[in-house]
């Protein structure tokens, strides 16, 4: 039975999407080992080249295709949803030039966003881990923040304001999707085994969603901090047809990002002929 590495985050989405893949094995001729971190901390052993299959922010995938190439299933992506700037005063979009910023990690998506949306607020943006960002928000460490995760549904229970829902911005600027996270694999895995983990993530989620008795109780172990509500806001927003499969529009969000955060040297220069399996 061939191991393979494979991390995804704790948040709801993955665990969901995930828990078949590491509970239920509906691909047995695989032992997939996982690895659950923060997003952040996925982005960086990705960045180390330390796992052979993970979720990673799209930002992130963009700086290892030389090592990683975008499997179609498994993604996180939406429309009129995504990361939030919050802040702990009411302010406009203009007042966040002066403002100390907190992000998630320079390597996320949120952070490509931010630096889309406004450039110059890269310049004071201090980075945080996301589970840190409200509270650091409430008590002044920071002016506002770009929050993610379950955070675009939980920020007024910590007296924030919204300034710029991020998501509903991109799609407004773009039409398409605001593409988050995404899975990839090693490039010197064969194509065959790695359309065979593509489908291995499709059968897991359709096993999610047949919704197994042990899955509740996963998900729950890695989100005991969120209500029952919360967790199933935030699968029903981040697991949809585009989790299933890319497609076309899918695909072309995720490049439209690239090319769009290429024009501001957000990422290295990339071939868009070499992002997806």
């Amino acid at each position: 039975m061939e191991a393979l590495t494979l991390g995804f985050s704790s948040c709801p989405n993955d665990t969901y999407i995930f828990y078949g893949l590491v509970k239920e094995d509906p691909c047995r001729e695989y032992n997939f080992q996982e690895r659950v971190e923060d997003i952040e901390m996925l982005n960086t052993l990705v960045l180390d080249g330390r796992l052979d299959i993970s979720k990673v922010s799209i930002s992130a995938a963009a700086r290892v295709m030389d090592r990683y190439i975008l499997l179609n299933a498994g993604g996180a992506l939406g429309r009129d949803c995504g990361p939030v700037i919050v802040s702990r005063e009411p302010l406009r979009a203009e007042d966040l030039p002066d403002k100390r910023i907190a992000i998630p990690g320079r390597h996320t998506t949120a952070a490509l966003l931010l630096g889309i949306y406004n450039p110059v607020l890269m310049d004071r943006a201090i980075e945080m881990p996301f589970n840190r960002i409200m509270p650091g928000i409430r008590d002044g460490v920071v002016d506002a923040g770009v929050v993610i995760h379950e955070g675009r549904f939980t920020y007024p229970l910590y007296g924030l304001h919204l300034v710029e829902d991020l998501g509903q911005w991109w799609h407004k600027r773009t039409s398409l999707p605001v593409p988050l996270g995404g899975v990839v694999g090693r490039r010197e895995l064969s194509e065959e085994l790695l359309r065979t983990v593509e489908e291995c993530i499709r059968q897991s989620i359709s096993l999610a969603r047949s919704g197994p008795d042990g899955l509740w109780e996963y998900i729950r172990s890695y989100a005991q901090e969120l209500s029952e509500e919360t967790i199933r806001r935030h699968i029903d927003t981040y697991v949809n047809d585009f989790t299933m499969d890319l497609g076309e529009e899918g695909r072309e969000a995720i490049l439209n990002l690239y090319r769009e955060a290429m024009e501001y040297n957000l990422i290295p220069p990339i071939s868009t002929e070499r992002v997806f399996l």
